[in-house]
């Protein structure tokens, strides 16, 4: 029988000619690679004594990024380049000694024929899951390097039926395959014996208890043994759940029957001065802040992860997008490898019944169309469903892929990444965006797959605006996008960008390096921002209240708007022991004085409160603004390229058609307060007749080539 030992403690890592002693999950960018654009990239070595073993043995890693090889004694063993994957090596013939010498080299250096090369995360280097030794393993046994974790494939019926399809390795000869089915308390409800060389079995559960996500995460679990002279030579357990789904084009979601409007959240799987090298631990802690946000799904974004945030999914009832990394830009020369990561993701991840759909590329046309795009991501998409009859396909379009193209035409489902109201036009286009893409493509099933503002938990402001960084101009985003999601039935479910701030090596903005700030949560997991009370009263039932802008301890003293977040009908705010009631619907809105110095501001509904602190002060504190050289725009990552779209304004056009631009009003009086006229004669002059002596300079060049793509984002009237 197969025995399992982690062997993660006390290896020897050498990188950059230095040598020191580390402990498994490990990354060596779990600083550099959030704070330094130039972090380090390059080839490590880790290494370990391990015994001689008994019987067949096999090495399991579980994540080394992005390529690594395994070396036993000084002998090649095997490679591997995907670094999201698990994959095994059998050792057993190169265990020669008592006292052998394992060494894995891992390599995160970019690599033109490898996945991701471009994207906005850290591509953190080191072997960041655990590694297993498996050894005593019989001759004849389930699959150990079929790509799958166990050789078990579930596919279970809402009627009961369990179809069981079991890879085998080794001599099939006088062997039989025993199938039991086991509920939540260890009974058996169902089983069946299968001779040796027989594929697929069914099973069938009378009564069985469906698992229907939040409201009810039924796991039962299937016992499958290896039998030879009636003796148990081989053994795996695997954990599954009874749920069917579908997707309508105008109804959405239905899980078992019952709809379900997906309440998403994206999650990467980094966390500040750990990088991706999470423990048990932190994927239980970051389950939890899902769950008290009230979503009931989660976008695994862009790569396979953990196997134990997948199980933790399976527990708590999370539905999960999963998908690979084919991201920003397509390259035939990367096929090979994408082909791979797509077959380690389903074979690794079948069983699951959390997860509801493969994502096969995300903003996949960033920069051009590449040659092979199409056909290339078609054929990611066949493998798909010939490895899995049962889930769809999906992918993620970025905002300036057009309506028609056809890569929307390729997944069963799909999905759009917008930041309307951060990188371009303002957040109202949401609105307009989904009515005319419902009404141009009225079969597609639909979700937003993306959206979000970053929200630095220092930056503050009452009148907060569109690139601000502010804490409360990413809640109020949040508003408007959740009112558009709430009001259109057909759109299956969205996905906020992003759960938990998250490390990008390569970001410097809003006076915060290496570090996208689009979380709710920040990337210690120690500040929800008020965006996450937002969608907490929306999603949840908790009742609870949160008073905005609790970080926004000083104040101009006077009256003030004061915003309070709560699941309850109706909230009591008291300011300096004066009482007011409002009734609402999630969103509460007070009028209160600001007295100087210290005011108490406390909420209450439902057995409830929550109190803060304000301070009173006579003028504004400039340290909750961005400060001089942090910039007050926000760097366009949507840059489609140097050709220009008619479609949109340019530096081409006058300054009569850009200012007198509907949106452009819309932003000027965000920004400043007011709409903006300008002479008729000015208004002839084309923009770029005005910018182009600035345009001599290099800072000037940067700043009209900026002004460019920004007004590219911008449809003409």
């Amino acid at each position: 029988m197969r025995k399992t030992e982690n062997i993660n403690g006390d290896w020897t890592l050498k990188i950059k000619n230095e040598s020191m002693q580390v402990d498994l999950p490990h990354t060596w960018n779990a600083v550099d690679g959030q704070n330094e654009k130039d972090y380090f990239r390059g080839q490590a070595i880790y290494s370990k004594i391990i015994p001689q073993y008994e019987g067949n043995v096999f090495l399991e890693i579980n994540a080394a990024n992005t390529k690594s090889a395994v070396y036993i004694n000084g002998c090649f063993a095997a490679k591997h380049n995907n670094g999201y994957g698990m994959y095994r090596v059998d050792i057993t013939n190169f265990l020669t000694m008592s006292q052998n010498a394992l060494q894995i080299y891992v390599d995160n250096t970019a690599d033109p024929l490898l996945y991701p090369q471009v994207a906005d995360f850290t591509f953190y280097g080191g072997i960041y899951r655990d590694v297993n030794m498996i050894s005593s393993v019989s001759d004849t046994r389930f699959a150990m390097l079929d790509k799958s974790r166990t050789g078990i494939y579930i596919t279970p019926k809402n009627d009961g039926s369990v179809y069981v399809k079991s890879v085998l390795e080794g001599s099939t000869r006088g062997v039989k395959k025993h199938f039991a089915v086991l509920d939540a308390k260890g009974k058996t409800v169902a089983e069946q014996t299968s001779d040796g060389d027989a594929q697929a079995v069914k099973l069938t559960v009378s009564d069985p208890v469906l698992w229907q996500g939040r409201k009810n995460p039924y796991l039962y679990t299937l016992v499958s043994q290896v039998i030879k002279n009636d003796t148990v030579i081989d053994e795996v357990k695997e954990k599954f759940g009874f749920r069917e789904y579908y997707f309508d084009s105008e109804k959405g979601f239905f899980l078992n029957g019952e709809h379900l409007k997906l309440k998403g959240v994206s999650r990467h799987q980094d966390r500040e001065n750990i990088g991706n090298a999470l423990t048990l631990k932190e994927h239980r802690e970051d389950i939890e802040l899902i769950c008290e946000a009230g979503a009931n799904s989660v976008r695994l974004a862009h790569y396979q992860q953990s196997p134990d945030f997948y199980d933790l999914c399976d527990e708590k009832g999370l539905l999960v997008w999963a998908e690979i990394p084919v991201i920003s830009r397509f390259s035939a020369k990367k096929q090979a490898q994408a082909r791979l990561m797509l077959e380690e993701l389903i074979k690794q991840n079948y069983n699951h019944p959390s997860i509801y759909c493969w994502g096969i590329e995300n903003e996949i046309s960033m920069t051009v169309t590449a040659p092979g795009l199409v056909n290339g991501i078609s054929e990611l998409n066949d493998i798909a469903h010939r490895l899995d009859g049962t889930r769809p396909t999906t992918c993620a379009q970025i905002s300036f892929a057009k309506n028609d193209s056809r890569l929307n035409r390729i997944t069963d489902i799909m999905g759009y990444n917008h930041y309307f109201g951060w990188y371009m036009q303002t957040a109202d286009e949401i609105e307009h965006w989904l009515d005319r893409f419902h009404e141009e493509c009225p079969d597609i099933k639909l979700c937003l797959s993306e959206y979000g503002a970053e929200g630095i938990t220092s930056l503050h402001s009452e009148n907060p605006v569109q690139g601000d960084y502010s804490e409360e101009y990413q809640a109020v985003f949040h508003e408007k996008y959740l009112s558009a999601i709430n009001k259109r039935e057909w759109l299956w479910g969205s996905y906020v960008w992003n759960m938990f701030d998250f490390g990008s090596a390569a970001r410097n903005e809003g006076g915060v390096k290496g570090r996208n700030n689009k979380g709710l949560v920040t990337i210690d997991r120690k500040i929800k921002k008020d965006s996450f009370w937002l969608y907490k009263a929306y999603w949840s039932d908790e009742k609870f209240v949160h008073i905005t802008g609790e970080r926004f301890v000083n104040r101009v003293a006077g009256v003030k708007e004061i915003k309070v977040y709560s699941s309850c009908e109706s909230v009591t705010l008291s300011v300096n022991g004066k009482e007011q009631t409002v009734k609402g619907d999630k969103i509460f809105i007070f009028k209160a004085e600001i007295l100087p110095g210290e005011n108490i501001l406390r909420a209450a509904a439902d057995g409830a409160e929550h109190t803060v602190v304000i301070n009173g002060v006579d003028r504004e504190d400039e340290s909750c603004k961005l400060g001089e050289g942090q910039g007050s725009f926000v760097r366009n990552w949507f840059e489609a390229g140097d050709e220009i779209n008619g479609e949109k304004l340019s530096l081409n056009d006058t300054l009569g058609e850009i200012v007198n631009n509907a949106e452009v009003q819309s932003l000027m009086k965000n920004y400043i307060g007011k709409s903006v006229k300008i002479p008729s004669a000015v208004g002839k002059i084309p923009l770029k007749q005005v910018s182009g002596a600035l345009a001599k300079t290099k800072k000037g060049k940067e700043l009209t080539d900026f002004a460019n793509r920004y007004l590219q984002t911008i449809r003409k009237d």
